[in-house]
């Protein structure tokens, strides 16, 4: 008779299915997963299942979570991952979701005073190399109830996570089939453009923020990819053409409502 370790085992490479009511409704409440043709749809509930036994999910803050608002995190999750597959998941573990914006305190080295300081922020998710990924249950609803307005918690943090498969992030996430060189060159050039673009210029639909560093432009235009596509291939068809081949045919094409984009 099998021991516990290998059920263990077992569930981890071959989850519980997710069950077909709970999938019903919460394919209902997320349009992005809705979209997907029927065979990218049925990729989704199995790798949806699969981060549903493989990650821990924590509720903190006062933040209520059910078994429907884990598997909206998850499908959201797994969208950024569907093209790369189940290996794209390893690396890291848990999930800490809070009902809002939560407080991060971070250190800032200073070379020339020789000492350290540190500075609060509220954002509204958090991915760090090999750590959890951490959300606002607030902007997650949120961005199912507007999906189409050029923001995404999940992929923006889902992105990062990606990014940091292969090291620290950099922008470069693992690439099959894609040359490095070309993807590097393309978003380099493309993360200049923005840096270097009146702060004034209504028409960019690409967020400024994204221009802080290589690795948050990844993921800022990753948010496009999978909600305003069209305004991100006006901006910069090179760039949409490399999240397209990387991601796969973007859900919100023909979706998205032109020219509006929700500023962080």
């Amino acid at each position: 008779m099998p021991g516990h370790w290998w059920q263990t085992l077992r569930a981890h490479l071959e989850p519980v299915p997710v069950a077909d009511p709970l999938w019903r409704r919460a394919l209902v409440a997320c349009p992005l997963a809705r979209r997907l043709d029927p065979e990218r749809q049925q990729r989704l509930r199995k790798l949806a299942a699969l981060f549903l036994a493989r990650k821990q999910f924590h509720a903190l803050a006062g933040a209520v979570l059910d078994d429907y608002w884990r598997l909206l995190i998850a499908m959201q999750a797994c969208l950024p991952a569907l093209h790369q597959g189940t290996a794209s998941l390893r690396g890291w573990r848990e999930v800490l979701v809070y009902p809002g914006e939560f407080k991060v305190r971070r250190s800032h080295h200073d070379g020339h005073a020789g000492g350290a300081t540190e500075g609060g922020e509220a954002p509204d998710g958090e991915a760090t190399e090999r750590g959890p990924l951490v959300l606002s249950l607030a902007d997650v609803q949120l961005d199912l109830e507007q999906p189409w307005d050029g923001y995404n918690v999940v992929v923006h943090e889902m992105a990062h996570k990606l990014d940091m498969l292969d090291g620290p992030p950099d922008g470069v996430p693992p690439l099959v089939d894609i040359p490095r060189r070309r993807w590097i060159e393309q978003f380099q050039l493309a993360c200049a453009r923005l840096a270097n673009a009146s702060r004034d210029c209504p028409d960019n639909p690409i967020d400024r923020y994204a221009a802080e560093s290589a690795s948050e432009y990844f993921a800022v235009v990753s948010e496009l990819h999978y909600s305003q596509p069209s305004l991100l291939r006006q901006a910069e068809p090179a760039i949409a053409a490399l999240l397209e081949a990387f991601y796969g045919r973007s859900p919100a094409e023909g979706c998205e409502p032109p020219g509006f984009c929700r500023s962080r």
